[in-house]
């Protein structure tokens, strides 16, 4: 752990479970912020943009800017601006559309890469159909993530993951995955922090997309048994935590901060 200089930090789950923050976890943060560590945090979140996520954050007591959040959406629209002229049919809720301006948006009849995000109760089979007969005719689909669940106040609830799964297996075309746990998608953040991989730990509660994203991108990796960890995923998992603890507060002692 000596040899660490940054931590990246998973957001939901980690720091907060919908509209609460996990207990000590305002408090690790500032620590580690203080401290001689650099610091960013990760998101696959597609539901909403970085403002409202700062906005969020700043309400349950964190000090987080938005310059300091990768999102999987910001990720998307960074790889969509780095094709000339991309025409892209943007399946993503209405408060991430911000993280999209200045793409050349089209209808899904003529789009060459369809971005699938989380659009909540919009989902439909017609829906669905009309993108698979789109990827069966030469369209791309990019998805910002293909996460299986998440954990809300209520519960687990499925995520995305299910439906690019589903259109990958119906249409036989890949989709180009941008969020955890793309190793493009953590190079990212490295990028920003300055740091080597090697000197730097990701904390997350996915064992596989978290945890076995960061290390397959070469980072220490963090499990934490809060939010949607579950023992059981864990041990089916062919992930291997380098570390499990049982929350963000945890960390301080890892690293001598918890006077």
């Amino acid at each position: 752990m000596t040899n660490l200089q940054g931590i990246l930090m998973d957001l939901d789950g980690v720091l907060f479970v919908g509209d609460s923050a996990i207990e000590g976890a305002v408090e690790a943060v500032a620590r580690v912020k203080s401290s001689r560590l650099r610091c960013r945090f990760i998101t696959n979140t597609s539901t909403v943009s970085r403002d409202i996520l700062v906005s969020k954050l700043q309400g349950l007591g964190f000090e987080i800017a938005a310059s300091e959040i990768f999102s999987a959406p910001r990720a998307a629209a960074s790889l969509l601006r780095g094709i000339p002229n991309a025409a892209c049919f943007l399946l993503v809720a209405e408060d991430v559309r911000s993280e999209f301006q200045g793409l050349r948006e089209v209808e899904l009849e003529k789009a060459d890469y369809i971005v699938l995000g989380d659009i909540g109760d919009s989902w439909s089979h017609e829906l669905l159909n009309r993108i698979f007969n789109r990827l069966m005719n030469g369209t791309r689909l990019i998805a910002i993530h293909k996460n299986r669940y998440w954990q809300t106040s209520a519960g687990l609830t499925l995520d995305i993951g299910g439906l690019v799964t589903a259109l990958e297996y119906c249409s036989g075309v890949g989709a180009t995955v941008v969020g955890k746990p793309s190793a493009d998608f953590f190079r990212l953040a490295l990028g920003d922090m300055g740091l080597p991989a090697a000197r730097v730990a990701v904390v997350g509660d996915d064992v596989d997309s978290d945890v076995g994203g960061g290390q397959m991108a070469g980072l220490f990796g963090i499990l934490v048994r809060t939010g949607k960890f579950r023992r059981a995923q864990v041990e089916a998992s062919r992930v291997e935590p380098d570390m499990i603890i049982d929350s963000v507060r945890h960390l301080l002692p890892l690293f001598g901060l918890e006077n």
